[in-house]
């Protein structure tokens, strides 16, 4: 789908609660975040224009972008295991 926001907290509503902690507290998780969410941003502002950009281009963007999304799902799951084994 066209412009959809691929937000983490949209994606992942369950683990919200983990993405906040995770932005706050770890930097790792805080940067490949940032990224992704710049990227995502890229990917729907050329959707929005008309894809000014070759198919391959658009592809390659839309693999990083999941391959982000993959390792910061990781790390939430991870995080969100200890907490509930913590508890």
């Amino acid at each position: 789908m066209l412009n959809e926001n691929h937000a983490l907290i949209f994606d992942f509503p369950e683990l919200k609660q983990d993405i906040v902690y995770l932005n706050y507290k770890n930097e790792s998780f805080r940067e490949k975040s940032k990224q992704y969410h710049l990227l995502d941003y890229d990917i729907r502002q050329l959707e929005i224009d008309g894809s000014p950009t070759d198919d391959e281009h658009m592809t390659q963007l839309k693999l990083q972008r999941a391959h982000l999304k993959d390792v910061l799902y990781q790390q939430l799951k991870q995080h969100h295991d200890e907490v509930i084994a913590a508890s």
